[in-house]
């Protein structure tokens, strides 16, 4: 099994909107796609950045699960969250593997 993570630091002035669109719109959307098994969002503590940062994490059992969601899907939702938060996160992606 993996886990795809998207790590990202919010603004304050967003922070709260953000959080709700998360929730209510965006990782829904992604779990829509059928590429995942099961998230997370979880806040990342102690971090010395400004604003909030937060890892949202997706589940998913084969690599060919994350190959069609980065084709079919990821420009889409990446576009959407871009034009909503523009200039107010950065984020980056890691894939993992679980091993126990």
């Amino acid at each position: 099994m993996y886990i795809y993570n998207v790590t990202v630091n919010i603004a304050d002035d967003v922070h709260n909107e953000w959080v709700t669109w998360m929730k209510e719109t965006h990782i829904p959307d992604v779990m829509k796609t059928g590429c995942f098994i099961d998230k997370q969002m979880v806040k990342v503590l102690y971090v010395e950045d400004e604003g909030h940062t937060y890892s949202i994490q997706y589940k998913f059992l084969e690599m060919i699960d994350i190959e069609k969601y980065n084709k079919e899907f990821a420009p889409k939702l990446q576009a959407e969250h871009s034009a909503k938060f523009i200039n107010k996160y950065a984020a980056f992606r890691t894939l993992l593997q679980i091993v126990d």
